[in-house]
C-alpha cells in the first residue's frame, strides 16, 4: 500500500539515493590520490559490497521514479503536485550531493582543466598530463582516466572560468574541489527546475509530468548531481534562454543560450529555434519574416561569445577542439559502431584504412542529423500532411535527440539534452517519443558502473531494465506518458502532497 502513496514513494526513492551514496563511498569514481583519506580506495571485498549496495539503491530509485509516474496518472486528489515533486527532488538529490563522484571521473578533468587555466596553460592544446606534481590540480589530474589525460578541453571558456574559480577557491584540493563543482551542478539543477516549469506553462503542458520526466529522472540525478557532468549546466542555460524568448525577450534569451554554448556547443541548436520563435511571431510574408527573424539570435550569440572569449583570456581555441571527443569510441554511438564494423570489413576486403571508413560513416551520420534538424525546423513553421506546425520547444527537443542518436560520440547522459525540452511540451505526451525516453532512461542508468567504468555487465543490466520497462508499459503499469490525469487537479488540504500544479496556457 505504501507504494501507492506519494509519501511512501518519496521515502523509497530517498532510501535508494542513500544506498547509492553509501555504496559510492566504497565503489564510486574515487580519486587516485586524496591526502585526507576521506575518499580513499578500499580492498576488493569492500569495493564489491559497495558496488552491490549502489546498484541496489539505484534500482530502488528507478522503481520509486516509475511509481511516482503512476501516481501522476491518478486522479487529482491523489496525484502529487508540482511543488511536492520539487521537494521530492530535493529529498532524492540530497544524499548524493556529499557523495564521491559517481558513475564518472569526468569531474577530475574539469578540476585539472581549471588548474591549467589558473596556471596559464593552453587547455585547448594540451591535456591534464601537462600539470606538474606540484600544481594545484595535480591530484585531480592523476585521477583523470584513460584517453582524457592527453585530450585538450572541448569545453567553452565560460565553463573553464567556472572550473578555474573553483580551483582558486579550494586550492585544488580534491574533495573540496569536487564539492565546489557539485555546487555548480546543483545550481544548474535549480535553474532547470525553474525553466522546465516555465516552459510547461508556456507550452500548455502539465508541470508535474514535465518535472517528473525532466528532473526527477534517475538518469539526471545520477549523472548531473552524482557524476557532476557539465551537461546539466548547458541544459539549464539553454532552457532558460528559450523560456526568455518565449516570454518575449529573444535577445536576452539568445545571450543566455550563448553562455550555454560556451559550456558545450550542442546548445547552439537552441539559437535556431529562438529564431523560429521570432519568425512565428512576426507579421508579413514568411520570407520577409525569415530574413528579419533568423539572423538575430545568431548575431547576439556571436557577440556574447566573442566578448566572453576575449575577456576570459582563454581565446578561441575551443572552436577547434569540438571534434576531439569524437576520436574516442563509445559503444552507444550507432554511427561509430557501424563505422567500426564497416572499417574492419573494408580493411579485410580491400586494405582500406579503418579510421578513414569509420570517419566517413560518422560524417554521413552527422549529415543525416543535420537534414533531420532542417526538416524539424521547417515543420516548426509549416504544416505537414494535415498536421499543424510543431511547437518550437518540441522541435528543439526532437532535434537534440536526433543529434545525439547520430553523433560520433554518445554517453548515457546525452539523452538528457533533449529530454527536458520534450517533457515540457504538451504535444510530446501523445507521441511514442516519451515512451522511448521512459525506457531509455530506465536502461541507461545501468550502463556505467559506480566507478565510472563501462563493464560488459552494464549493457546486460541496461538491456534487462529496458525489457522490464517495456513489459510494464505493455501490461498497463501506467505512467504519465500513457495515461493523462483523470481529472483536474484539486488543491489539497494544507500540507498535502498535491501542492500546486501550475497554470496552463495555449501552446506558443
Amino acid at each position: 500500500m505504501w507504494m501507492r502513496s506519494a509519501d511512501g514513494v518519496r521515502r523509497l526513492g530517498t532510501a535508494g539515493a542513500l544506498a547509492v551514496a553509501a555504496g559510492g563511498t566504497a565503489a564510486g569514481a574515487l580519486p587516485v590520490r586524496e591526502p585526507s583519506g576521506l575518499w580513499g580506495t578500499h580492498g576488493t571485498t569492500v569495493t564489491t559490497a559497495g558496488a552491490v549496495l549502489a546498484y541496489a539503491g539505484l534500482t530502488l530509485l528507478v522503481l520509486a521514479w516509475w511509481a511516482y509516474g503512476r501516481l501522476l496518472a491518478g486522479d487529482g486528489r491523489e496525484a502529487p503536485g508540482a511543488r511536492y515533486t520539487v521537494v521530492t527532488l530535493g529529498w532524492w538529490a540530497a544524499p548524493i550531493v556529499l557523495a564521491p563522484p559517481l558513475h564518472s571521473a569526468d569531474v577530475y578533468s574539469y578540476i585539472a582543466q581549471g588548474a591549467m587555466v589558473l596556471e596559464g596553460h593552453d587547455v585547448y592544446a594540451h591535456g591534464p598530463s601537462v600539470l606538474g606534481p606540484d600544481s594545484l590540480g595535480a591530484d585531480a589530474a592523476a585521477s583523470v582516466g584513460g584517453n582524457w589525460t592527453d585530450t585538450p578541453a572541448p569545453y567553452g571558456p565560460v565553463f573553464l572560468l567556472l572550473a578555474k574559480a573553483v580551483v582558486w577557491a579550494t586550492g585544488g584540493t580534491v574533495v573540496p574541489a569536487v564539492l565546489g563543482m557539485r555546487l555548480i551542478a546543483v545550481a544548474a539543477l535549480v535553474l532547470t527546475v525553474w525553466a522546465v516549469r516555465g516552459l510547461a506553462v508556456e507550452c500548455g503542458a502539465d508541470e508535474r509530468r514535465a518535472l517528473w520526466l525532466a528532473v526527477l529522472n534517475p538518469l539526471l540525478l545520477l549523472h548531473v548531481v552524482g557524476g557532476v557532468h557539465n551537461d546539466g549546466l548547458m541544459i539549464a542555460l539553454m532552457l532558460a534562454g528559450v523560456l526568455l524568448a518565449l516570454r518575449g525577450r529573444p535577445s536576452a534569451g539568445s545571450a543566455v543560450v550563448a553562455l550555454a554554448v560556451m559550456i558545450k556547443s550542442p546548445a547552439a541548436l537552441a539559437l535556431l529555434f529562438i529564431g523560429l520563435i521570432v519568425v512565428r511571431r512576426g507579421e508579413g510574408p514568411l520570407v520577409r519574416r525569415l530574413v528579419k527573424g533568423l539572423p538575430g539570435p545568431g548575431l547576439m550569440a556571436v557577440a556574447v561569445v566573442v566578448a566572453a572569449s576575449l575577456l576570459g583570456g582563454t581565446g578561441f581555441g575551443w572552436l577547434r577542439t569540438q571534434s576531439v571527443a569524437g576520436a574516442i569510441h563509445t559503444p552507444l554511438s550507432l554511427t561509430s559502431d557501424l563505422g567500426q564494423a564497416a572499417g574492419l570489413a573494408a580493411r579485410a576486403l580491400t586494405g582500406a584504412e579503418l579510421a578513414t571508413v569509420k570517419g566517413a560513416v560518422q560524417t554521413f551520420g552527422l549529415a543525416v542529423a543535420l537534414a533531420a534538424i532542417a526538416f524539424l525546423a521547417v515543420r516548426t513553421l509549416l504544416p505537414w500532411r494535415g498536421r499543424p506546425p510543431l511547437g518550437p520547444v518540441h522541435g528543439l527537443g526532437l532535434s537534440l535527440l536526433v543529434l545525439v542518436a547520430l553523433s560520433p560520440m554518445v554517453q548515457p547522459w546525452y539523452l538528457l539534452w533533449g529530454t527536458a525540452a520534450v517533457a515540457a511540451t504538451a504535444a510530446a505526451w501523445d507521441s511514442p517519443v516519451v515512451r522511448v525516453l521512459l525506457v531509455l532512461s530506465v536502461g541507461l542508468v545501468y550502463e556505467t558502473a559506480p566507478s565510472g567504468h563501462t563493464p560488459p555487465h552494464g549493457f546486460v543490466l541496461g538491456a534487462l531494465a529496458c525489457a522490464c520497462a517495456l513489459v510494464a508499459l505493455r501490461r498497463g503499469a501506467t505512467s504519465p506518458a500513457l495515461t493523462p490525469p483523470a481529472g483536474p487537479t484539486v488543491a489539497p488540504a494544507p500540507g498535502g502532497p498535491a501542492g500546486s500544479t501550475g497554470r496552463a496556457s495555449a501552446s506558443r
